[in-house]
C-alpha cells in the first residue's frame, strides 16, 4: 500500500433530503493525501448528492465538511458565500461523467487547461500555454491539438481534457462522478491506466463515485457503499469486494460476478 500524507477532507454525520426522500443520512469518513475512496451504490443511493455537497454545489441539511487548505482546515458550509466561491476553485476539482459538463466547448483545447490557471493567479501567456502542453501530454493527447476546439475530440479524448483542466491548478481534493461512464471497454481501461498515473504522481486525494464494481476495484484503496443514503459498508476495497459481510453489498457484488 503506498504512504498516505495528511488529512485532505472530513465528512461528519453529513445528512441532506429532498422533499421527503433523505439522500444522504449520518454520512462520515475522513481521506488522506494520496489515497482514493471509491463510493458504490444504485442509483438513488445518495452518492452522487454527497459528491455535489463535497463540491459546494449542494448545501446539506446538516454536517460538516472539513477540507485542509496549505496551513488550515476549512468548514466548508460554515464559510460565507463568496468565500466559498473562492476557496473551492482552487482546492477542489469535480471530473463530470459529461465532459462537456466540465468543458468550455467553446475554447480551444489549451484555453480549456489556461482558463483555471488564470483563475488562480496565471498571467503569463507563454507559461500558460507552455503548461497547457505540459498537461496535454500527461493526459495522451497530441500537442498539435492544443488549438483544436473540444467538440472535435472523441468521448474519450475529452474527458481526457477535462481531467488535465481539473487538475492543472493542483487541487488538494479531486471529486470524480462515474469518470469512465459512457466510454468503450478499451478506452475505459485506459483511463483508468492514467488516473491511477496522476493519483500517484500528484498525491492527490479522490473520491470517486461509480456503480460500476470493476472500476471501484481497479482504482480506490477503501471503498464505501451506500444504500437509501446509508453507509451500509466501508473497508479496504478488496476486503468489502472479496469478503462482502452486508447483504446488500453481497448482491451488488454477486451482479457483477454472474454478468
Amino acid at each position: 500500500m503506498k504512504p498516505r500524507g495528511r488529512e485532505v477532507l472530513r465528512v461528519k454525520r453529513l445528512f441532506k433530503t429532498f422533499g421527503s426522500v433523505p439522500a444522504c443520512r449520518a454520512v462520515s469518513f475522513s481521506l488522506r493525501q494520496g489515497e482514493v475512496l471509491g463510493i458504490v451504490g444504485e442509483s438513488g443511493s445518495g452518492k452522487s448528492t454527497l459528491l455535489r455537497c463535497l463540491a459546494g454545489r449542494i448545501q446539506p441539511d446538516d454536517g460538516t465538511v472539513l477540507i485542509a487548505s496549505d496551513d488550515y482546515v476549512v468548514d466548508l458550509w460554515a464559510m460565507d458565500e463568496a468565500s466559498r466561491e473562492q476557496f473551492v476553485p482552487t482546492t477542489v476539482s469535480l471530473i463530470h461523467q459529461n465532459p462537456r459538463d466540465g468543458l468550455r466547448l467553446e475554447i480551444s483545447a489549451g484555453g480549456n487547461i489556461a482558463e483555471p490557471l488564470m483563475a488562480a493567479g496565471g498571467r503569463h501567456y507563454g507559461s500558460l500555454r507552455a503548461t497547457a502542453l505540459e498537461w496535454l501530454e500527461k493526459v495522451d493527447i497530441d500537442g498539435r491539438r492544443i488549438d483544436d476546439l473540444p467538440e472535435v475530440f472523441s468521448g474519450g479524448m475529452q474527458q481526457r481534457l477535462q481531467i488535465a483542466r481539473g487538475l492543472a491548478t493542483h487541487p488538494r481534493l479531486v471529486l470524480m462522478d462515474e469518470p469512465t461512464g459512457g466510454l468503450d471497454v478499451s478506452v475505459q481501461a485506459k483511463l483508468l491506466d492514467l488516473l491511477r498515473s496522476l493519483v500517484l504522481e500528484l498525491g492527490i486525494a479522490v473520491v470517486v463515485v461509480t456503480h460500476d464494481i470493476g472500476v471501484a476495484r481497479l482504482l480506490a484503496d477503501r471503498l464505501m457503499v451506500m444504500q437509501r443514503g446509508r453507509v451500509i459498508e466501508e473497508g479496504l476495497t478488496d476486503q468489502v469486494l472479496d469478503d462482502p459481510h452486508h447483504p446488500y453489498t453481497q448482491l451488488l457484488v454477486s451482479s457483477v460476478l454472474h454478468v
